[in-house]
């Protein structure tokens, strides 16, 4: 075989990703639990004048119901202690709770925490609380990235938190109900200038209808799929959870592409356009690309899904 996962992942080498984003993450990470918390905060009300939130799915914070409320009757010291263990990661039952949720249950349970914040019935940042030096730069290197990049990094913050589940053993995942297909009526065709390939065509239109188990068809039993800024997943059924587990209601806007055959009948395509998340809608478009690599029988070996470093690498083809 003329390819690996690992050498897959170096097609189309050209494309410039917004590595500003891990940059800022692992800057984020060196911060005090206190500032961790404090620029959380700073960032989405600031962030919340120009690109609004959407509320929660009702089925999302049924699942942390439980967490929910039990912070609700806690002291203010001891909410803020609860969320200071969150950014620590420390051991305890609701860290170990956090830890097993899905991506867009962490993402409601941070939302609500900070509604009920602004409605003083959890603990807010005391108005006198000042940033140190450090998270004063990491919120102004925030206030540079584009949207989707902001939000890239806000995500990521508080997705990490909680207990480390590579120390929890045996756990239970706990995972928002699965979004239905569309209908195949009712559902739209994308078109992608450069590339009419029924494989990459099928996926981007699968994607959008929620049909996981009509995008995971179109896998190599040993394919992989490279999330933006992590290592690839690789495996159908290891694929497949993710899918269901953080790529539900996905918008993709596929705009352009090119196509280069390879060696051994492999065929490497390459396209950008935007994603909308349902967390903050059409209000902003994340710039993207998707780099597929096709086996001989026109499954996907590999894709990489890249943020991108700025909107024009939407143009940008350049090996």
């Amino acid at each position: 075989m003329p390819f690996t996962i690992d050498s897959a992942r170096g097609i189309f080498p050209g494309t410039l990703a917004a590595d500003a984003v891990p940059a800022t993450i692992a800057r984020f990470i060196q911060l005090s639990d206190e500032d961790q918390l404090a620029l959380i905060w700073f960032a989405y009300t600031e962030m919340g004048t120009t690109i609004t939130i959407a509320a929660p799915g009702a089925a999302n914070m049924v699942l942390a119901e439980r967490t929910m409320a039990e912070i609700k009757a806690m002291s203010f010291a001891e909410q803020t202690k609860v969320m200071c263990d969150l950014a620590n990661r420390a051991d305890t039952p609701i860290c170990r709770a956090y830890a097993s949720w899905s991506v867009n249950i962490k993402l409601g349970f941070w939302y609500q925490l900070g509604q009920w914040m602004e409605q003083g019935t959890v603990a807010p940042i005391p108005e006198s609380y000042k940033l140190s030096a450090n998270a004063a730069a990491v919120l102004q290197a925030i206030r540079g990235l584009e949207p989707g990049q902001q939000i890239t990094v806000l995500r990521n913050a508080v997705v990490d938190m909680g207990y480390d589940t590579a120390k929890m053993g045996t756990y239970t995942r706990v995972s928002e109900p699965i979004a239905i297909p569309v209908a195949a009526a009712t559902r739209t065709s994308v078109s992608i200038e450069g590339v009419t390939n029924e494989t990459v065509l099928s996926y981007i239109n699968n994607m959008n209808a929620n049909d996981f188990d009509a995008v995971i068809d179109l896998f190599a039993a040993d394919g992989a799929l490279q999330p933006p800024f992590q290592r690839p997943i690789v495996g159908r059924d290891n694929v497949f959870r993710y899918l269901r587990e953080d790529c539900q209601n996905l918008k993709l806007m596929p705009e352009r592409g090119v196509v280069e055959p390879t060696d051994d009948g492999f065929n490497q395509i390459k396209v950008t356009g935007k994603v909308q998340t349902p967390w903050f809608g059409a209000g902003v478009g994340m710039n993207m690309a998707w780099r597929f690599l096709l086996n001989p029988d026109g499954k996907i070996f590999f894709v990489a899904i890249d943020l991108l470093a700025s909107p024009k690498e939407l143009l940008n083809f350049a090996r």
